[in-house]
């Protein structure tokens, strides 16, 4: 986005955010006359009740609903369903279509579930509490439960200073703040992600992380809504939702009293596991929104070259658009015979490109536009409120049309242009796709009677401000929903409550589309909103996947809701080039990998808007090379970034992505661990040491995979960082030393400059790293192995390592390696169907403390040529250049 017109945004966002969200008044609301239960049947792993409004209606923002449906299903024995319903009318449910439901297991038994759901019948109120212990998890006790036409409320007591975490998208601490605190869903343009604020995306699941044990709550609902978290209201902290439509669709997890990472795998168990992505996604991306032509974009890409930097893939922004319509280059400056000539360079140096595509499609009739006359015929436009004209924005291009997801031709229409202009023979040959701007943007301010006028102030699609390059410059010289939905009764552009919604005026049609705007199956945007995003994310890599049959795709989208990680990765949005913004994208990835399951994720790395500086970017770079995805990214009015531009960030980013690089094989088996059953890819502390208060709080250090505790130094000028280390053994990832502070504490690290970032082993690991690092991931799959084992305190030690050809969905053949360490014996076993055709180099042994007196492979002595021992470092090294085909035994004594 503009940064001029994003600033505007946010000065109206903050004006809108004071003065029009709704404040309730609590003593009201609890005094609502709730409901009571009658007609209460349980039959085995089903309750179901009537709820019948209980007193005179309060009717707090329209007329409560009499009458009641609750039906509660102990869908596995980690998993109860909660669903209150109106019976009499149809309201709206997000569709399956978009959030598939997981399936119960009839045999399911309360008597043998993890948590239990008890009820009390007049006042009617619920709670869930842990069986084990009976501690309740959730409890609506003193609490009514409000049920009204646009209005739902359901408030639960928490303990106090409750350890909350999820309910983004924020850059808010990944802890929860409890005082006083808002966190409102609804879908806008963020642009600087403003902390308190909603931003892209919405994910309705919080987990809860006790001494005793960590459980998860997800609300199965789209429409727009505030949770407000409070510790004012006496002993304990409070927990309320405040929802504008929809039904109360409730799934409580159980998770573990042991390990947190248990409550991700039963979340992933109803919003779907995280997509794998092709082994080259996990190399090094750069783009810009600003580079002026095809030469620019050749430069840089031989620039990466020369400062020896391994660029993996290349990113074009919406430059490359002719007047910024999707599916169009322009022909002066970026024609399509040399853009195809980029393309290939790329390819022919096993590097990658991907581009741009926004949801937005110029509205152009009568002037030759394909891909607003093909849809026009198909008929797939988004309708206003009349339900026969498309919806009208303005956006980059000027006045624009959206495509309508729930229309049942679109998928086609869109994997039909994705064909025509990403053709590999005639078009761009693109590698992945990166969608933005889908929440839906539109830059038409509130009410937009006239997006044509508007178009024109707002100076829609921008001119070019430079002159086209010579078209002849050399480049590379050097080298379906079954019911209807009545909203004829409801204010849907400006409901009872008011939600705190940051875009323009407040309104919850500003600077997107209208909430009254049609779909194909006639839900409206007031209800569909917050899921725009993430059905363009499937259409796009349902097109992706039509491109490349059988390959898995690389999508980066911008907004997100439940179960986006299934199909896409993500991108943090339109942040700034400040340190307070380094600190936060460390929330913002564990969010997105560590609870929503969005797998694929990073910020931009030295922020996208104002300038970055020289330190900033350094520190960026390094942080950077542990997010899942990584990519450098900044605005047209911001000075240029690429790494090689300062000699520290070059080098910064060297040190960095040789590490990235020697554990991409670590990620990607923890990817494939994650989409086999959902363990997140990137952790808190407490994940793995959930009985270490101290650790609740700390979102400034992160685990990058269950096993590499990366510790940045986030402020400026300054070379030290104090570092938590819990009660573990710790090996720093260069040296391989130890350390180990008994009881869990901070450790000052001084001399940290700028091009290295403290990073260490958790101790209990068998790390399996390539021998060195590679200019691309091509070039990296050719490099040999080598073993780390690093024992815990306890002396043992494990781990594992996936490896198949990296791009199939279905690969032909894998390798599926087990390491596992006791008493001075290291044995690898498993299934190598998958020939990696390397070696294992060598394996080192940490934490060795005296020269060992025999060092045998596979029960036979090891020569003194192939051992090392360094007493100092207390490391053990054992040369083996074994080819990596079989499993085998390393020991010593």
């Amino acid at each position: 986005m503009n940064v001029l017109i994003a600033l505007a945004f946010v000065v109206l966002g903050q004006q809108a955010r004071l003065t029009g969200a709704t404040v309730t008044d609590l003593n009201a609301l609890d005094a609502c006359p709730g409901y009571k239960a009658q007609n209460v049947l349980s039959r085995g792993p089903k309750l179901t009740a009537d709820l019948i409004l209980a007193g005179t209606a309060c009717s707090v923002f329209g007329t409560d609903i009499e009458k009641l449906k609750l039906e509660v299903t102990y869908e596995t024995k980690n998993r109860i369903h909660v669903k209150i319903t109106d019976p009499s009318n149809a309201r709206y449910e997000v569709p399956e279509s978009v959030l598939p439901r997981p399936h119960a297991d009839p045999s399911t038994s309360p008597h043998t579930a993890g948590i239990q759901f008890n009820h009390t019948d007049a006042p009617f109120s619920f709670s869930v509490y842990r069986t084990a212990t009976h501690e309740v998890l959730f409890s609506t006790a003193s609490h009514p439960i409000i049920f009204e036409p646009q209005y739902l409320r359901v408030k639960t007591n928490l303990p106090e200073n409750a350890n909350l975490y999820g309910l983004g998208e924020h850059t808010d601490s990944f802890r929860l703040p409890t005082h006083n605190y808002t966190r409102t869903l609804w879908s806008r343009d963020a642009f600087g992600v403003p902390s308190g604020t909603n931003l892209y995306g919405n994910h309705p699941i919080y987990f809860e992380h006790r001494s005793t044990g960590t459980h998860g709550v997800f609300l199965a609902n789209s429409n727009g809504m505030d949770i407000k978290i409070n510790d004012t209201e006496g002993a304990g902290t409070t927990l309320e939702y405040n929802i504008i439509g929809g039904v109360l669709d409730f799934y409580f997890l159980a998770g573990s009293e042991n390990d947190p990472t248990e409550v991700t795998r039963q979340y992933a168990e109803v919003v779907g596991l995280p997509a794998e992505v092709p082994y080259w996604s996990f190399g090094l991306h750069q783009c810009r929104f600003g580079y002026q032509n095809f030469v620019d974009v050749a430069g840089v890409i031989s620039n990466y070259s020369a400062a020896g930097i391994p660029l993996e893939t290349m990113w074009t922004d919406i430059d490359y658009m002719f007047k910024r319509r999707i599916f169009t280059v322009d022909p002066d400056y970026f024609p399509l015979d040399r853009m195809r000539e980029i393309v290939g360079h790329l390819h022919s140096h096993d590097q990658h490109f991907v581009l741009m595509t926004d949801p937005a499609v110029a509205y152009l009739p009568d002037e030759g536009y394909g891909p607003f006359d093909r849809g026009i015929k198909a008929d797939i436009w988004l309708k206003a409120a009349n339900g026969s004209s498309p919806f009208l924005g303005a956006v980059w291009p000027g006045v624009t049309v959206f495509p309508d997801w729930f229309n049942a031709k679109t998928q086609d229409y869109w994997t039909n242009e994705f064909k025509l202009f990403y053709d590999p023979e005639h078009g761009l040959d693109i590698d992945g796709a990166w969608i933005d701007m889908n929440e839906p943007s539109s830059f038409c301010n509130y009410p937009c009677t006239d997006p044509f006028e508007q178009a024109k102030e707002q100076d829609l699609p921008p001119a070019r401000t430079t002159a086209p390059p010579d078209r002849d410059t050399p480049i590379f010289g050097n080298s379906q929903y079954r019911k209807r939905v009545d909203h004829s009764q409801d204010n849907v552009q400006s409901p009872p409550y008011a939600i705190a919604n940051f875009a323009g005026s407040g309104a919850l049609s500003d600077k997107t589309a209208y909430t009254d705007a049609i779909h194909a199956n006639g839900l409206i945007e007031y209800d569909t909103h917050n899921i725009y995003g993430t059905m363009m994310s499937t259409a796009t890599h349902n097109a992706m996947l039509a491109r490349r049959p059988g390959q898995r795709t690389l999508v980066i989208t911008r907004s997100t809701f439940a179960g986006a990680g299934s199909h896409v990765g993500k991108w943090l949005g339109d942040n700034m080039s400040q340190w307070e913004h380094l600190r936060q994208s460390i929330s913002g990835v564990l969010g997105m990998a560590g609870i929503y399951h969005v797998s694929m994720v990073g910020a931009d790395i030295c922020g996208y808007a104002s300038d970055t500086t020289e330190t900033l970017c350094a520190r960026w770079a390094m942080v950077g090379a542990f997010y899942t995805f990584m990519r450098n990214h900044n605005s047209d009015t911001s000075i240029s970034q690429e790494f090689y531009r300062w000699p520290t960030v070059a080098q910064a980013a060297r040190n960095a992505l040789d590490i990235r690089y020697r554990l991409l094989d670590y990620i990607y088996t923890a990817f494939h661990q994650a989409h086999t059953d959902g363990t997140p890819v990137l952790q808190p502390l407490w994940y793995q040491f959930p009985k270490d208060v101290n650790t609740f709080a700390i979102d400034t250090q992160f685990l990058y995979g269950p096993s590499i505790l990366v510790s940045p130094v986030l402020e400026d000028n300054t070379t030290s960082v104090s570092v938590y280390y819990p009660d573990e053994a710790f090996y720093d990832f260069l040296n391989l030393t130890k350390t180990h502070v008994a009881g869990g504490g901070a450790v000052q690290l001084t001399d940290v400059n700028l091009t290295s970032i403290p990073v260490a082993i958790r101790g209990g690991v068998v790390l399996p790293l390539r021998e060195k690092s590679a200019m691309t991931t091509a070039e990296l799959r050719k490099t040999d192995f080598e073993l780390v084992v690093a024992p815990a305190l306890d002396g043992t030690a494990e781990g594992a390592l996936y490896v198949d050809d990296g791009i199939s969905i279905t690969p032909k053949t894998k390798t599926n390696v087990s390491f596992k360490f006791k008493d001075g014996k290291l044995t690898v076993k498993g299934s190598f169907g998958y020939r990696t055709g390397v070696d294992v180099a060598r394996v080192r042994f940490l934490d060795v403390q005296s020269a060992p007196k025999s060092v045998k492979f596979n029960g036979k002595a090891v020569g003194k040529d192939a051992v090392a021992y360094d007493s100092e470092r207390h490391v053990l090294d054992v040369t083996l250049k074994t080819p990596f085909t079989q499993g085998f035994i390393v020991e010593y004594q």
